[in-house]
């Protein structure tokens, strides 16, 4: 049975590993004080979020969420990190991590619950497929 909770301070070590996965998948890179910055601030559960999904007491998926204000409408909840350990995937830990983030947007009275992917990531818009509507928005970023 996959249980989810938000994260706590022993779960470091495997929130970590998960964190690097996700960020190797997307060949983006940090220092480990940015690791360590963004650990704090999931800990302090003030502006970002963030749960675990545990399968036998193990952490197997992390997702990280915040909400943020729109323009025309209540705010709105952003999931901005959802990563599964290779061998647990298959089993229900991203669908029910994306499921515990909307219980977390409802229980906020969010208008909206939206994430993004890479266009190729063809794994996981298969689930995101069943689960969710693509409605179409293409996202640019423009450099800083």
């Amino acid at each position: 049975m996959i249980e989810i909770a938000p994260l706590r301070e022993a779960d470091r070590a495997g929130w970590e590993t998960l964190a690097r996965g996700y960020k190797a998948f997307y060949e983006t890179e940090h220092s480990d004080a940015r690791y360590d910055e963004t650990w704090r601030q999931l800990i302090a559960d003030e502006r970002i979020h963030g749960l675990a999904a545990r399968l036998d007491g193990r952490i197997v998926g992390i997702a990280h969420y915040l909400f943020h204000a729109q323009t025309w409408s209540a705010d709105v909840c952003y999931l901005q990190d959802l990563f599964t350990a290779p061998e647990a995937r298959g089993r229900g830990v991203a669908t029910a991590l994306i499921e515990a983030v909307a219980d977390a947007a409802r229980a906020r009275g969010a208008a909206k619950y939206y994430w993004t992917t890479k266009e190729d990531n063809r794994t996981a818009r298969a689930l995101y497929d069943r689960i969710a509507r693509f409605k179409g928005f293409v996202r640019y970023d423009h450099p800083l």
